[in-house]
């Protein structure tokens, strides 16, 4: 049984959302500032399962999972940056509504950077994990090409393609394999791991969604430097040096971006440092917001 805290049900938009909670030990109820944890993409917040017991002993702790992933609604419609921001932002105002801590891993510290840039009011502190920038590839290709390529991506992004590469993708075998790229330790890619990855999809409209996702995800075009200039709060950036799917490489020029950027490229991790190495993890994102010394 994985432990993700006290798992509850929202209405947002008339969409049924997954969310989780635990409340802050006793001792430290005085001094506790919320955190909510966003996870990334095709996780769902019980990737956080090492993390919330720890990290509760000293605030209360949230946890979501986004439309379309985890136990959340799988819907076809239009996925994004800004509508999941829009989630965040509500379910701060409905259930937090004093100023928190988020924590992003991947699509989730994204989203994480966007809810505090668009909200300054939500955030205390901001930590991000392996920091994607969706808008840097459309940047990359030149303005007389993208008709052209957009037009190829509509094809490939097929519904019949996808639902084929979805089918084979979902395989219980198949997500272990991709989870090994993703961790370069493999000790915490467990049964449960898997279980937590592959439960999902099975999911009714699980495959629309992916359709849906696979068409709108792109569509984000506000750059990770706009972002940044914006965020007067301390920062906290994570980055596993061996991260095969988002490699650090603009890590270094991210962090002059703000002054307030704290970067810390940690050695021998890879994309989901949080749940691969939970305990120094716990202790640099707990040192940084003040809750204990190191």
């Amino acid at each position: 049984m994985v432990y993700a805290g006290n798992e509850r049900d929202w209405i947002w938009r008339g969409w049924h959302i997954h969310y989780s909670f635990e409340r802050v030990a006793t001792e430290n109820e005085l001094t506790d500032i919320p955190i909510i944890l966003l996870h990334g993409f095709g996780a769902s917040l019980a990737h956080w399962r090492h993390n919330i017991p720890v990290l509760s002993q000293y605030h209360t702790v949230y946890a979501l999972d986004l439309l379309g992933f985890g136990a959340s609604k799988k819907v076809y419609g239009n996925y994004g940056i800004d509508l999941w921001t829009e989630l965040v932002a509500d379910f701060w105002h409905t259930f937090i509504d004093k100023p928190c801590i988020i924590i992003g891993n991947s699509i989730g510290s994204l989203i994480a950077l966007n809810t505090v840039a668009q909200y300054p009011h939500i955030a205390t502190k901001l930590v991000m994990i392996s920091l994607p920038d969706i808008s840097a590839r459309q940047k990359m290709i030149p303005s007389a090409l993208q008709p052209l390529v957009k037009t190829l991506e509509n094809l490939v992004a097929s519904p019949l393609l996808i639902r084929l590469i979805f089918y084979i993708v979902r395989q219980p075998n198949i997500i272990r394999r991709s989870l090994k790229v993703a961790y370069i330790d493999h000790s915490n890619v467990d049964d449960e791991l898997i279980n937590i990855i592959s439960r999902p999809p099975l999911d009714r409209g699980s495959a629309r969604a992916l359709i849906a996702l696979s068409k709108t995800m792109g569509d984000f075009s506000t750059s990770l430097e706009e972002l940044l200039k914006r965020v007067d709060i301390p920062i906290l950036l994570l980055w596993g040096k061996l991260d095969r799917l988002i490699p650090p490489t603009q890590a270094q020029k991210l962090a002059q971006i703000n002054p307030n950027i704290e970067l810390k490229l940690l050695d021998n991790l890879g994309h989901c440092l949080h749940d691969e190495s939970p305990q120094l993890f716990n202790q640099i994102v707990l040192n940084f917001l003040g809750s204990i010394e190191l």
